[in-house]
């Protein structure tokens, strides 16, 4: 029986496509079958960040409204064995999407995949609270800013009353703090909220941190999730998450500035 984790965030803009797309190849590479949905009715990016958007057909307002399969609807990764992607549409409203749809389709998804990994839309609208409804698990993206880490305060409200397991009083989603484009030089200087700052606000646990990365970006225009990057430094802190999301004891990497060597700060290298 598969596991839902929502990836979600309060504000915009924090990487939560990227960081959905991230974690769904990290977990399909460690030998779990892995569906990664895109919830952003009218917008849909995952589609372009997982490199098929050439490839999409029908979409999940299609099998919502009986016009296609999930077999028909369902890309599987060409990368990565055991991935697959559920796309959004692009032309759609979010109304498109309905309780009872996205049910049926989780419902017959969990019969087949050990996670369903759910891209839900930035904010608090139809499409974001259909997304973290059905959750078992929650991945809150949040940049080091103090609005970006209010916004998802308000979306631990939001898990913690107006899912599925608040309704009929189960045991919680259990929810994982995600730091995006963490810079600890400029939380030295003072320019970001440092990881004990966000952890004392949010009061959840960290699952990962993510450095501040060129690599990100490039992998983002390449059509390529950044967990193939191994080399890089958000591709190591990717994997260090969906470790943790494994139940692994992982130490936590990236979080302290780097001193530079002599010829670093003579030339300013940066790798």
């Amino acid at each position: 029986m598969a596991k839902i984790i929502v990836v979600t965030s309060g504000k915009g803009g924090v990487g939560k496509t990227t960081s959905a797309a991230a974690i769904a190849t990290g977990l399909a590479l460690r030998g779990n079958k892995t569906i990664v949905i895109d919830f952003d009715v009218g917008l849909r990016n995952l589609d372009l960040i997982m490199g098929c958007e050439r490839r999409v057909v029908y979409d999940l307002v299609n099998v919502i409204q009986g016009e296609a399969t999930l077999n028909q609807a369902t890309i599987r990764d060409k990368r990565t064995e055991n991935l697959y992607i559920l796309p959004a549409s692009q032309t759609r409203d979010k109304d498109a999407l309905t309780p009872e749809g996205v049910e049926r389709i989780l419902s017959e998804l969990k019969e087949e995949f050990d996670f369903i990994i759910c891209d839900s839309p930035a904010g608090i609208e139809r499409g974001a609270q259909l997304a973290m409804y059905y959750a078992d698990e929650a991945i809150v993206v949040t940049n080091p800013e103090v609005s970006s880490v209010r916004d998802s305060d308000r979306i631990l409200g939001l898990l913690s009353s107006k899912t599925r397991r608040a309704e009929q009083g189960n045991d919680p989603v259990r929810e994982h703090l995600l730091i995006t484009r963490y810079n600890p030089e400029r939380v030295d200087h003072g320019d970001m909220l440092n990881l004990d700052d966000i952890t004392e606000i949010l009061s959840i646990k960290l699952i990962g941190l993510i450095p501040e990365s060129e690599a990100v970006l490039r992998a983002s225009n390449q059509g390529v999730p950044v967990t193939h990057d191994n080399s890089s430094d958000a591709g190591q802190a990717y994997a260090d998450t969906v470790s943790r999301l494994l139940g692994e004891e992982v130490t936590l990497r990236f979080h302290q500035a780097q001193k530079k060597g002599f010829l670093s700060r003579i030339f300013g290298g940066r790798r």
